[in-house]
């Protein structure tokens, strides 16, 4: 099967003056084209370290990443965020919208990076379209609810058009009725071809998807 992901090796220790934190520890791992992954583990077992690794947020101390067949360790700053811009979305669990811009503007905000992206207005009309928010175009996030306002951070994943969406506990500060809503629209998406990577707290949120990994104390053990 056509791999998207495949790391070897990976491992990230924190250094301050006094001390060192091993996060990850020969971490190898490989995720197929179209698969929803879900990662789980007990807190501070480097489950948010790995999708930062994955995403190019972090640099790994030790070990090898590649994303859709290319070898990332040996690329400048500017380098990583073109490819992570052109190529990945992400949600995090705190939204991350931006109170003084409305939801069409906050979608836009991955275009401004790129060169060529088209007419950004209609691509991200488009995407709240796909998160059922194109009413709520003109509102702010402060107008919004929770669960509106984790679609409002999915469109803004989306609008770029990537293969790889990474999700950190995206339903973690919604009600389970949002939380449904979001998982059925991160289904959505995996099933219309994107690949999906979700860490979550929520076992039976992960038995839907296609696969389950465990992490322990930066160990991956199932």
């Amino acid at each position: 099967m056509d791999k998207i992901i495949k790391l070897t090796d990976i491992s990230k220790v924190y250094t301050t003056n006094t001390i060192e934190t091993q996060a990850l520890e020969n971490i190898s791992l490989d995720v197929n084209r179209g698969e929803f992954l879900s990662i789980m583990g007990p807190s501070g077992c480097g489950k948010s370290t790995l999708l930062n690794i994955i995403g190019l947020l972090d640099r790994p101390t030790g070990g090898e990443i590649r994303l859709f067949g290319k070898e990332l360790n040996g690329l400048r700053d500017r380098e990583m965020a073109r490819f992570r811009n052109e190529n990945l979305g992400f949600v995090f669990q705190s939204f991350h919208l931006i109170p003084t811009l409305s939801v069409i503007d906050n979608v836009m905000i991955p275009l401004t990076y790129r060169k060529g992206a088209g007419d950004k207005n209609q691509l991200a009309r488009e995407a709240l379209e796909k998160v059922g928010l194109a009413h709520r175009l003109n509102h702010f996030p402060a107008q919004l609810s929770g669960g509106q306002a984790q679609r409002v951070a999915i469109a803004r994943a989306i609008v770029g058009n990537p293969s790889l969406i990474l999700a950190d506990e995206p339903t973690g500060n919604l009600d389970s009725k949002m939380s449904e809503e979001i998982m059925q629209l991160l289904h959505t998406l995996n099933k219309d071809g994107k690949t999906v990577i979700m860490v979550t707290h929520n076992e039976a949120q992960a038995r839907t998807t296609d696969r389950v990994i465990h992490l322990f104390d930066g160990h991956l053990v199932k």
